[in-house]
């Protein structure tokens, strides 16, 4: 027996439709905060971090010559991942999704997706989360490490207050596996791709001795309700 295809929660296809997917972005995914501030930061000449983009954004960001949008959120059944495909291709702009979380230490293969990905997408780019201040830090360190040969000790700049990631958190664990490979990857001089494939880098165990603060965590899980 063939299984009926599942409808997708938000269909734009109708005016009615559209309606109810910009309703529920605006209220659920908070999007009336970012009309009036991206967090947008160029970190290089090819790369925009931001946060969650509206459609009008986009277009304004393709206007500024970006081609790649890389969602870094997944949310494949969401509002905005809806709203964000639509205006992609009406836009011609390629959008690629490389999910990742912000209380995970990343796995190996992550680790070696966002090489990949580097090396792969149409610059210039606009790589985005939800803030724009946790998920899209840790792709920034790695970008800046990975293709711009920052060293990880100044590319760890890209998790900062500047861009509102709170590093005392639960999203702390981000910065807790670049402390990691400083304390113990570099001074046995390994790269930190070396590190990462090594048997020292374990993401059980560095999610297991990863301690957030009190304070912290209370701002980053009930008053930011950082996603």
């Amino acid at each position: 027996m063939t299984a009926t295809p599942t409808a997708p929660r938000f269909d734009l296809a109708t005016p009615g439709g559209r309606l109810r997917t910009y309703a529920d972005y605006l209220w659920n995914d908070h999007a009336y905060l970012r009309l009036g501030f991206q967090n947008a930061h160029w970190i290089s000449e090819d790369l925009v971090r931001t946060n969650q983009p509206w459609p009008h954004q986009l277009a304004a960001w393709k206007a500024r010559g970006i081609r790649t949008i890389v969602n870094l959120r997944g949310g494949f059944d969401a509002s905005f991942h809806a709203l964000e495909k639509d205006a992609c291709g009406r836009l011609d702009l390629a959008m690629v999704n490389f999910t990742v979380t912000s209380r995970e230490v990343p796995s190996r293969e992550q680790m070696h997706g966002a090489k990949a990905l580097f090396d792969t997408i149409a610059y210039p780019a606009l790589i985005h989360c939800k803030s724009g201040a946790d998920r899209a830090g840790i792709i920034s360190v790695l970008y800046m490490h990975l293709r711009q040969g920052l060293p990880i000790r100044e590319a760890l700049d890209q998790l900062s207050l500047r861009y509102l990631h709170v590093k005392q958190g639960k999203t702390g664990v981000l910065d807790y596996v670049f402390e990691r490979y400083l304390a113990e990857g570099e001074p046995a001089g390994m790269g930190f791709l070396e590190w990462v494939d090594s048997p020292l880098y374990d993401p059980a165990r560095m999610k297991a001795e990863f301690r957030a603060g009190m304070l912290g965590a209370l701002l980053t899980e009930r008053l930011l309700r950082r996603e």
